[in-house]
């Protein structure tokens, strides 16, 4: 059954997202991007056309819109007829994005908790503060919300849910590994949202540990991690929005996030939260004018989607679980090994994006074959990681599991005890 397609933003992911859904618009039908910047949807739109990314005939329309305009947002679901609704723009949007969607019947899916713009790190776990307020309303209108399917959080959920039940009988802990080892070639930028990137950085660290909440301070906890192909790296722990979902639903005892950064970035970033260049809050300049230290930072830097054209190197991201199985330990790393300039090829992306689009889509093409369609709001991890990890694989985003039988190519089919493949109309129409 086609589901037509509405795709709020369009920043780095929502790029990705839109050429990703044209690819696959056989099955996921009309696609429509609105921003509050028309411009932009009407790039993305001709950069779909110049890659020849749109498989089949249909709609491909750029909308203008204030998605925090709950209304505004209601009337353009109807009047587009889209049944899947992927909110790509700022997290800031989450809720009156969803909102509408629980209001329309839409089903609702997301990359990102969401943030209060008046708020910095709020406490944990983050998802009760603002989207599971709003699981009630989803069961009692039927609505499809999925929580946060990136690929961290995201992806990296699904890793965890499958490890586990593939290859343990207990976890003891779950690492989460993000290192990019690309380089840009720019003195200093951020890979996605600089507001929303640095307002991760500024504050409490909090990590699950030992069945709790540990706050620490950023850059205090730091590891070398060797992983494929991009080889050892130094990483901090981070406090990340995954963490908020898995320690509630996975029962494991230490989950946590590390970020590789290197020296330049650590150094830049110091100083400008030491001189009060990351704040929030608003300051008055000796002229008289009131502005917000963050915004005017983020408008200096460059647009992260302009990173992409000179992007080289790689991205590796995955989950290291160690347990036991048969009373015996075990270790295993589920991994996706990323390509910046392949990435840029395909779709004009970095790999950064790429690796938050693609989830979403193959997201949105699982509840359009009805898969995932389960009518309630959810989290990654609650849900079958088979059929999303197995689509990701010819989507573009190919898993990879290193233990003690050495590294390949996870077919989740095969590693799980469930051998029976899906019969249905997504796994024979073959994505890209």
């Amino acid at each position: 059954m086609k589901r037509n397609v509405l795709i709020i933003g369009a920043g780095g992911v929502a790029h990705v997202a839109a050429h990703k859904c044209a690819q696959n618009n056989i099955l996921l039908g009309d696609i429509h991007i609105a921003s509050r910047t028309l411009a932009k949807c009407q790039a993305i739109i001709a950069s779909i056309k110049e890659k020849g990314n749109q498989r089949s005939s249909g709609v491909l329309k750029a909308h203008q819109l204030d998605a925090m305009d709950v209304e505004a947002t209601k009337a353009l679901i109807r009047s587009t007829n889209s049944q899947i609704v992927l909110n790509l723009g700022s997290p800031f949007l989450n809720m009156s994005v969803m909102t509408a969607c629980i209001e329309t019947g839409a089903a609702y899916l997301d990359t990102a908790i969401h943030e209060d713009p008046d708020k910095v790190c709020e406490s944990p776990p983050w998802y009760a503060n603002h989207e599971w307020k709003r699981r009630d309303a989803c069961r009692k209108a039927g609505v499809t919300a999925i929580l946060g399917v990136g690929f961290d959080p995201g992806v990296v959920n699904a890793y965890g849910r499958f490890a586990m039940d593939a290859w343990f009988d207990e976890v003891e802990s779950i690492d989460i590994i993000d290192i990019n080892a690309g380089s840009h070639g720019r003195y200093f930028a951020t890979n996605f949202d600089p507001e929303i990137n640095f307002r991760e950085f500024t504050s409490t660290v909090w990590s699950w540990e030992n069945g709790r909440w540990k706050a620490s301070s950023m850059f205090e906890h730091k590891k070398e991690w060797d992983l494929p192909v991009v080889g050892k790296s130094t990483a901090y722990l981070t406090g990340h929005d995954e963490l908020h979902s898995m320690s509630k639903n996975l029962g494991v005892p230490n989950i946590r996030f590390w970020m590789g950064f290197g020296d330049h970035y650590i150094n830049v970033f110091t100083v400008l939260n030491k001189l009060g260049l990351l704040s929030e809050k608003p300051v008055r300049t000796a002229e008289g004018q009131e502005v917000i230290p963050l915004k005017v930072v983020k408008a200096v830097l460059p647009d992260p989607a302009s990173l992409a054209p000179t992007y080289t190197g790689k991205t590796c991201i995955g989950d290291l679980l160690e347990g036991t199985k048969d009373g015996k330990p075990r270790q295993v790393l589920v991994y996706n090994v990323c390509d910046h300039k392949e990435c840029y090829e395909e779709v004009g992306s970095q790999a950064i994006s790429y690796t938050a689009g693609v989830p979403a889509v193959a997201a949105a093409m699982l509840i359009a074959d009805g898969i995932w369609d389960v009518r309630k709001m959810v989290n990654v991890e609650e849900l079958d990681p088979k059929p999303f990890i197995e689509l990701m694989n010819r989507m573009g985003l190919v898993t990879r599991v290193r233990d003690a039988k050495g590294d390949r190519v996870l077919d989740p089919y095969k590693e799980s005890p469930e051998e029976a493949r899906l019969d249905r109309q997504i796994v024979n129409a073959p994505a890209i």
